[in-house]
């Protein structure tokens, strides 16, 4: 295990140190902390089918761990509606250096084999390595959750277990978004683009961030539930998360054409249009150009279209960029990033939207001074990412996903306040913010704002909603300067001053508190009158 990565175990044991245990032992490895029940598998109800736990020995002759590398053919979406993280995972194979991180090398079935393997993920600024045992859900000995098209590969199911393990049960994983799993995949910058909206050279952003190695996936939205996974006359799927695994130009007619490669992690169902695998377009292309960009493509699954198609087609795009560099510029910068973590409370730091100005100014405030303008500019190029903390695995106390979203104002340099009031933002606009208050796990927004002070405010939509949260911020860093952003977080839950914990308390607190004083004063008045007088008594009578 990687020193920069912390074991989850709950006796603290690494990876290392528990397999050579069970090798020592000559038994092999049960995970007590992620058992082979149903617990593990789902929180809401059980299901009607009898689950065995088998491990892959006990499924085939001669497991592997991987074979002949791992690529998007070993992701086929099993009976969990999970496929989010499929597509993020077949994204994760176009990355190798990436995929080595979170699938680490140094496991298999060989002599080193123990019934036990890790997986790395990035949570809230760490990387942390999830351990677990080989013993995988069944039916009728055949893999009902994620597999791979090799009956003897088995990497990518233990991947599957090791993030349920991380969020609490398989069902857990149920619905999500793809971003969601590519930022713990790799502690990126998460962009989401509406195609109906983009921007005109939507293309071009998306090629850079393909070249950039970033990770990408696609979606079609639904109006209502009845339409999840409904298949359309052209072979896509509504409500269901895709991958995009490529994007070339052709030369076709006498005339470039832009063509996008998309991955179903159903292995099965695809676009059946122009550009399709048996579709007449690449018969007219020359052959060269044909075997070029074809030799790297899939079955089962992964098929071309038109550019424009996809944007008539598809909704939304989701991009995790490794660094926070923009895609709209060929701009490289070095970024500074500052993490800060906060919670919303009930009755004192949870105060909703701007919506609700009463309460709104209880929220969190973070004060952030831009020093520097970026190189050849007169602005601040900044990146803030919001996120909710551990939601997924409290979906089974009956908690999801909060409504989140924040606001930046402009504050005077000699505003020397701990924490603005409500006049303050009854009387001031807020100079940016993010585009949509929204249920999803982490929003970010990229701004170029002007050097000076501002007051980031992040909330929920409704007053009163709590959630832990952490703030990442990104800005680039002059050369020769010190940091171009400073933050000084004043979170109303650790604030010191008198006068603000007197204003922000509960008035019921406040009243404990103060009969709290009260009574201690009056008793401590009580027991020295008492004993003065005793003292009195005994000196008289003596």
């Amino acid at each position: 295990m990687p020193a920069n990565s912390i074991s989850t175990q709950a006796d603290g044991k690494t990876f290392e140190q528990l397999r050579q245990e069970c090798l020592q032992k000559k038994k092999l490895f049960e995970d007590p902390d992620f058992p082979a029940c149903d617990s593990s598998l789902y929180f809401s109800q059980s299901v009607p089918i009898n689950f065995e736990w088998k491990r892959p020995r006990e499924l085939c002759e001669n497991p592997e761990f991987i074979v002949g590398g791992a690529d998007r053919t070993d992701i086929c979406q099993g009976a969990l509606g999970d496929c989010w993280l499929l597509a993020a995972i077949a994204s994760l194979t176009l990355h190798k250096e990436t995929l080595a991180r979170v699938v680490p090398n140094d496991q298999g079935f060989d002599r080193s084999y123990a019934g036990i393997f890790h997986f790395q993920f990035w949570q809230h600024n760490r990387w942390l390595d999830v351990v677990v045992d080989d013993r995988l859900p069944a039916v009728r000995n055949r893999l009902v959750l994620l597999h791979s098209a090799s009956n003897n590969e088995f990497w990518s199911a233990l991947l599957e277990k090791a993030y349920a393990k991380l969020n609490g049960s398989y069902e857990s994983l149920k619905g999500g978004s793809t971003l969601e799993a590519m930022e713990d995949f790799t502690g990126g910058v998460g962009e989401t683009y509406e195609t109906k909206s983009a921007p005109t050279d939507l293309f071009n952003i998306m090629k850079k961030a393909y070249d950039r190695g970033s990770m990408m996936g696609c979606s079609i939205d639904i109006t209502s539930s009845a339409e999840s996974e409904a298949q359309t006359a052209s072979g896509l799927v509504k409500g269901h998360a895709y991958s995009i695994t490529g994007l070339e130009e052709v030369n076709y007619r006498g005339k470039k054409v832009k063509l996008i490669r998309i991955r179903n992690p159903w292995g099965q169902v695809e676009w059946n249009g122009a550009w399709s695998d048996e579709s007449r377009e690449w018969n007219v292309i020359d052959s060269s150009e044909k075997q070029r960009i074809l030799q790297n493509s899939m079955d089962d699954g992964e098929f071309w279209m038109e550019f424009e198609d996809f944007k008539a087609n598809y909704d939304k795009i989701e991009i995790c960029n490794l660094t926070p560099d923009s895609l709209t510029d060929d701009t490289k910068r070095k970024w500074e990033v500052n993490m800060f973590e906060g919670n919303w409370i009930r009755g004192s730091t949870a105060g909703g939207c701007r919506n609700f100005i009463d309460t709104f100014w209880t929220n969190p405030q973070f004060k952030l001074t831009l020093l520097h303008a970026d190189d050849n500019n007169d602005k601040c190029s900044v990146v803030i990412a919001l996120m909710q903390k551990n939601r997924r695995a409290l979906r089974k106390e009956g908690l999801d996903m909060q409504t989140i979203g924040f606001a930046l104002y402009e504050v005077r340099e000699t505003t020397d306040e701990d924490h603005l009031g409500k006049d303050f933002f009854r009387y001031n606009g807020s100079k940016a913010r993010s585009k949509t208050y929204i249920n999803v796990r982490e929003i970010s927004e990229r701004f170029t704002l002007p050097p000076g002070n501002y007051l980031l405010v992040p909330t929920t939509f409704q007053p009163h909603d709590e959630a832990d949260f952490i703030i990442r911020i990104f800005s680039e860093k002059a050369a020769g300067t010190m940091y171009d952003i400073y933050v000084w977080e004043y979170c109303l839950s650790i604030s010191i001053s008198f006068k603000q914990i007197d204003v922000l308390l509960p008035f019921t607190l406040w009243l404990i508190i103060y009969l709290s004083i009260y009574l201690s004063i009056y008793l401590s008045i009580y027991f020295c009158y008492w004993s003065l007088l005793l003292l009195y008594t005994c000196i008289y009578y003596h």
